[in-house]
């Protein structure tokens, strides 16, 4: 799935989606876990431990994500069923690279600069993780 927007003053799902967007978003990958898809009205009462959603909002985003293809629609009966294309860690990992991708399509050798900048404060597992990837580029992969 091609990144849309990322919106970059914004934290966690909230820089791929709206805000109810996202916690719609949470909720059915939660419930993917467990291997469950859920209905709206199944969503709208997650959603109301926080505050009162109606059921037409919580429908009209949950079939705007069946059309931009993050949900799957499933009739049973007379009950819509929802679930994520993907998993979140699918999800997360795919808007990732290819930010990474436009990254250095756009700026390169300043985004690989400002990259390293960062690593001052990683872990070392990850830092041995990015030596071996660089070893086996310069072998030629």
């Amino acid at each position: 799935m091609k990144l849309q927007h990322f919106k970059m003053k914004e934290s966690g799902l909230n820089r791929f989606f709206g805000p109810l967007e996202a916690k719609i978003m949470d909720i059915l990958w939660d419930g993917k876990e467990h291997e469950a898809e859920l209905s709206i009205k199944d969503v709208q009462q997650k959603l109301e431990a926080d505050k009162q959603v109606n059921f037409n909002t919580v429908m009209t985003v949950m079939n705007r994500l069946v059309e931009k293809g993050f949900l799957e629609k499933r009739a049973a009966g007379r009950t819509s069923l929802f679930q994520p294309v993907q998993s979140k860690h699918d999800f997360l990992n795919n808007q990732s690279k290819e930010l990474t991708h436009e990254l250095m399509e756009e700026f390169g050798p300043l985004a690989v600069s400002h990259m390293l900048d960062e690593l001052e404060d990683v872990d070392s597992a990850l830092l041995e993780k990015l030596e071996e990837k660089i070893n086996l580029l310069k072998k030629g992969k």
